[in-house]
């Protein structure tokens, strides 16, 4: 039997705590910007649902995902409660995708292990264009949704 896909961006909202006092940051690359736009509006759209104020939400960009890491540490000194990191990294003929799925997967790690805000990964690592448009508010959702769920439940776990 084959598990049905589903879109996982459906979630129960009454399940999400308070994010009214919490400040987020989010770095998106703008490499591959058609599907970092939208995890990024995804992600802007929760945050602001969740009752976050628009002004307690900063933005950067950055050129591509392997910058996502220094984005993100020099977010972390925004005082902000958690930050996103968002980017899109897509197979292509060389070895390229697995040295910066790896550094970059790695790079945020450690900024969690390091540093007191989490940083929360939110980076497609797909085999091919459309994968990346199906989670980025296709058919399997917007995992921007997602990582702004999960910024704000760290956001709740950091100050508890």
């Amino acid at each position: 039997m084959t598990a049905k896909k589903q879109n996982l961006s459906d979630y129960d909202k009454n399940t999400i705590p308070n994010a009214k006092d919490f400040r987020f940051g989010i770095v998106v690359s703008e490499w591959n910007n058609n599907i970092t736009d939208n995890l990024h509006k995804g992600a802007l759209d929760t945050l602001v649902g969740h009752g976050v104020l628009a002004e307690n939400i900063i933005s950067w960009h950055v050129p591509g995902s392997y910058e996502l890491i220094y984005g993100s540490k020099k977010m972390q000194d925004q005082k902000v409660d958690a930050v996103i990191a968002i980017g899109c990294v897509i197979q292509g003929e060389t070895k390229h995708f697995d040295f910066v799925c790896e550094a970059v997967s790695l790079g945020i790690k450690d900024l969690n292990v390091l540093h007191d805000t989490p940083v929360i990964f939110c980076v497609l690592t797909d085999n091919n264009m459309q994968q990346s448009i199906d989670r980025s508010g296709g058919k399997h959702g917007n995992k921007g949704v997602e990582a702004a769920v999960v910024a704000i439940k760290m956001a709740a776990l950091r100050q508890a």
